[in-house]
C-alpha cells in the first residue's frame, strides 16, 4: 500500500498566515496537521509515501525529510493548480504498480480507526453528515446504503453526505485511467479536475465503492475551524502540556500547549494556547489562540487569535484619565 497527501494548495482562506507558512504546517495543540495525517498511517504500517507539494511545497519537504527520515517518501510538484485528481494523475509513475492506494488531502485531522480503511476488501471514501454541504464532494446513496452518484460543490444538494479526504483505491490502474479521461475530454468541475469526478467515472464504469463514516473531521482551512480544532485536542490527553517550568509572575491556565524554551512574563496564558517554541510573552493575556515559533507578544489582550512565526505584536496598552459619566469601548 501507498499513501498519496496532496498538499499543493495555497490556503487562500487562511491569508496572510498562509503567505509565509504552509496550511499543513500549521500547528494544532503543538502538532502540524500533516503530522496527525502522517502519525496516524505510520500506525498503521503504512511506511511508502508520495507528497504531492506546490506552494511552499519546500517547507514541506524539508519538515518530513526531517522528522520522518526512516519513510520512503517521494515529491511531485505541481506546478499548475488544476484540481485533486490533477495533482494525483501526476503521481501516476510512482503507484502505477501499487496493489492499492490511500489517499489523504494534507489540510484536514480525520477522527477515526483508520484500520478500517486499511483493512476494507473494496474501494472505500470517507464520509460525514455535515449541514452545509455545497463547499464539498458530496455522496448520493440509495435506500440500501449502495452509492449511486458522486457531485462536487453541488448547488442544490442532493445529501448531506460530504466527503472528508480519505480514500482507498483497490483499482489503481482503474483509477489513473479514470483521472486520464476526465484530462483527456476536458471534463471538469468549476474550473479543476477534482477527485470526486475521478471517482463517479470509476462508478460509471462498474468499480463498487463503498462509504466509511469518520467519528470527527476537522476541515482547518479557516481560522475558527483551526481554533476549535486546537482547543478539541488540548481537552484531550497527551496534547497540552502537563507540567510546565515556572515562569516569572505568570499564570497558565490549563490545558495549554507550550514548546520549547519560550520566556513568559507578568502574562496570563490559557485556557486552550498553544504557544510555539522560542517565543516570548511579556505583560500579555492570551486565551483560545495559536502562537508561532519565534514570535513576540508584548503588552497586549489576545482572544481567539492565530499569530505565524516570527511575528511580533503588542502596544496595546493605555493610560487613561476618565470623568464620570463615561463609556468607552476598545473591541469596537
Amino acid at each position: 500500500m501507498k499513501a498519496i497527501i496532496p498538499v499543493a494548495g495555497a490556503g487562500m482562506r487562511l491569508r496572510p498566515l498562509t503567505y509565509t507558512q504552509p496550511k499543513p504546517l500549521i500547528p494544532v495543540a503543538g502538532k502540524p496537521i500533516l503530522s496527525f495525517i502522517v502519525d496516524q498511517l505510520v500506525e498503521l504500517g503504512v511506511t511508502d509515501f508520495i507528497f504531492i507539494i506546490g506552494y511552499l511545497g519546500e517547507k514541506i519537504r524539508e519538515y518530513i525529510e526531517r522528522v520522518y527520515p526512516q519513510l520512503d517518501t517521494v515529491f511531485v510538484n505541481q506546478e499548475e493548480r488544476m484540481g485533486s485528481a490533477h495533482a494525483i494523475w501526476l503521481a501516476r509513475d510512482h503507484y502505477v504498480d501499487a496493489d492499492e492506494i490511500i489517499i489523504f488531502f494534507g489540510d484536514a485531522i480525520i477522527d477515526a480507526d483508520l484500520s478500517e480503511f486499511v483493512d476494507s476488501e473494496v474501494s472505500c471514501i470517507g464520509v460525514k453528515t455535515v449541514e452545509d454541504p455545497r463547499q464539498f464532494g458530496v455522496i448520493e446513496q440509495d435506500p440500501e446504503g449502495n452509492i449511486r452518484g458522486l457531485i462536487e460543490k453541488p448547488t442544490i444538494p442532493r445529501s448531506n453526505l460530504a466527503m472528508v479526504g480519505c480514500y482507498k483505491i483497490r483499482e489503481v490502474q482503474k483509477f489513473i485511467e479514470a483521472c486520464a479521461h476526465n484530462l483527456e475530454h476536458k471534463i471538469r468541475s468549476i474550473g479543476e479536475y477534482p477527485l470526486t469526478d475521478a471517482l463517479a467515472r470509476m462508478l460509471e464504469w462498474g468499480v463498487e465503492l463503498r462509504t466509511i463514516r469518520v467519528d470527527n473531521w476537522f476541515d482547518c482551512g479557516r481560522r475558527e475551524v483551526l481554533l476549535q480544532t486546537n482547543a478539541t485536542f488540548l481537552d484531550r490527553p497527551g496534547f497540552a502540556t502537563d507540567d510546565p517550568p515556572p515562569y516569572d509572575n505568570s499564570i497558565i491556565i490549563h490545558p495549554v500547549h507550550i514548546g520549547k524554551d519560550c520566556v513568559i512574563s507578568n502574562s496570563i496564558v490559557g485556557p486552550h494556547v498553544t504557544v510555539g517554541a522560542n517565543t516570548k510573552l511579556e505583560n500579555a493575556i492570551v486565551s483560545d489562540s495559536i502562537i508561532g515559533d519565534y514570535a513576540r507578544i508584548h503588552d497586549i489582550v489576545l482572544r481567539k487569535s492565530v499569530v505565524g512565526n516570527d511575528a511580533s505584536i503588542g502596544g496595546m496598552r493605555q493610560s487613561l484619565n476618565i470623568g464620570d459619566n463615561t463609556e468607552i469601548d476598545f473591541g469596537g
